[in-house]
């Protein structure tokens, strides 16, 4: 593992000696990902966050003047290790590789220009009946959602390209981790997805971007 790309916020080299080993167990376990980001030249930097972030998702993606920031929130982050008590320990580092990959699905959608969009042939639907005040919360609500449904399908589509062996058991792990409190219609809410990918995430000869964009529209055209 080279750390060439980890960033702290300031955008400056960070030495493996300053990472802790909760940050350094992460970081190898989602190299391949981040492998894969170089090979096919995205312009991918990891950043780790310096200071407690208790309540942050352990990982995300940023994207600041064209780059895509892989952001890692682990110190005084419960969460990162809850994370991985929740998993069995064979499916610790395919399952924070899937992670990676759903977040390096919206690093692409942002490169696209295609961030918040949808495909050709479907248009949004106004709910009836909301009131004004709401109108554009509920957009941005839906489009995340959106988002984080393709996001996940991706995810899934590495698995099943990489860890395949296993990908029934990851995806029960995401099912789960996507049920719990699960409120339906909300911007994490990706069941619909999920459901549609409970054998496959699409043609496992195709690229982890391309290979789920099928099932992604089903769930689209499914959408109240």
């Amino acid at each position: 593992m080279s750390l060439g790309l980890v960033q702290n916020l300031a955008g400056l080299p960070v030495a493996a000696a300053e990472l802790t080993a909760l940050e350094t167990s992460w970081m190898k376990a989602v190299w391949p990902v981040v492998a894969f980001a170089k090979e096919s030249r995205l312009p991918l930097d990891i950043v780790v966050q310096p200071q407690p972030g208790p309540g942050a998702a352990p990982i995300a993606m940023a994207f600041v003047e064209g780059r895509c920031k892989l952001v890692f929130t682990l110190r005084g982050n419960p969460e990162a290790q809850a994370t991985l008590d929740r998993l069995a320990p064979e499916l610790q580092n395919p399952a924070l590789e899937l992670m990676a990959a759903h977040e390096l699905a919206h690093c692409r959608r942002h490169l696209d220009g295609a961030w918040y969009g949808l495909p050709a042939g479907l248009s949004w639907q106004e709910p009836q009946g909301l009131a004004p005040e709401l109108q554009a919360d509920y957009r941005e609500m839906k489009a995340v959602r959106r988002e984080e449904g393709y996001a996940d399908l991706v995810g899934l589509a590495w698995a099943q390209q990489h860890h395949a062996e296993l990908y029934a058991r990851l995806h029960t792990w995401l099912m789960t981790e996507r049920s719990t409190d699960r409120v339906p219609g909300t911007h994490h809410d990706t069941v619909a997805w999920l459901r549609l990918a409970s054998h496959d995430a699409g043609p496992a000869d195709r690229s982890i971007f391309v290979a789920p964009e099928a099932l992604w529209e089903t769930g689209l055209n499914a959408e109240p």
